[in-house]
């Protein structure tokens, strides 16, 4: 195994070990929302903080991103939820208090993961961009989803599941994730913005 391909494993493995680690901590501690909530505030803090900010170049991108995909992240609840394609357990309201930091966290934990993978990979290509992106929304947001709905936090109505997540909700993550990274690479590239991730 050549070196960029030992880091690119080592990356992979450790994306992994976080996603399984934030769904059972979720899953496990989901009716304590207000609780929850907090703890993925101050670690929203941190990851903007340490993704954008903790260099002397600043990555602007970042908190723009998690913002913008908390936004729309909530609205595709808010749909989802009205709708009743999926419902959420042990709440006291339709929607926990944390979602919305969830939702945030999760452009951050992609963004960090694209970055260190396209730096081992030396200058990718547009395409190769893309496809690790689909590649990464594809895989790991719904493996999150298996963990904290098989511990109980919410379940879908829609069908065609494996292991409690549809085809249906598989499909829309990919396309929620692949439209957020779209925008902000126009916006990045149209006001010629620096980034690690979405610049040219």
């Amino acid at each position: 195994m050549t070196i960029p391909q030992k880091n690119i494993t080592i990356s992979l493995l450790k994306a992994t070990l976080k996603i399984c680690i934030a769904g059972v901590f979720i899953g496990l501690l989901h009716k304590y929302d207000g609780i929850v909530a907090i703890i993925l505030v101050l670690k929203v803090i941190h990851s903007m903080y340490s993704l954008g900010f903790k260099n002397k170049q600043k990555f602007w991108m970042v908190p723009i991103g998690m913002i913008l995909t908390g936004v729309l992240g909530i609205a595709a609840e808010s749909w989802g939820i009205y709708n009743g394609y999926w419902e959420y357990h042990n709440v006291s309201t339709q929607m926990p208090l944390w979602l919305p930091f969830a939702w945030m966290l999760a452009f951050s934990y992609v963004y960090k993961l694209e970055k260190e993978l396209f730096s081992q990979l030396n200058k990718p290509s547009l395409q190769t961009k893309a496809l690790i992106t689909f590649l990464l929304a594809l895989i790991f947001p719904a493996f999150g989803e298996i963990i904290t709905i098989n511990l109980g936090v919410w379940t879908y109505s829609w069908p065609y599941q494996f292991l409690g997540v549809p085809l249906y909700a598989l499909i829309c993550l990919v396309i929620f994730h692949m439209c957020v990274n779209t925008l902000i690479y126009v916006l990045t590239n149209k006001l010629q913005i620096k980034d690690p991730v979405f610049s040219k």
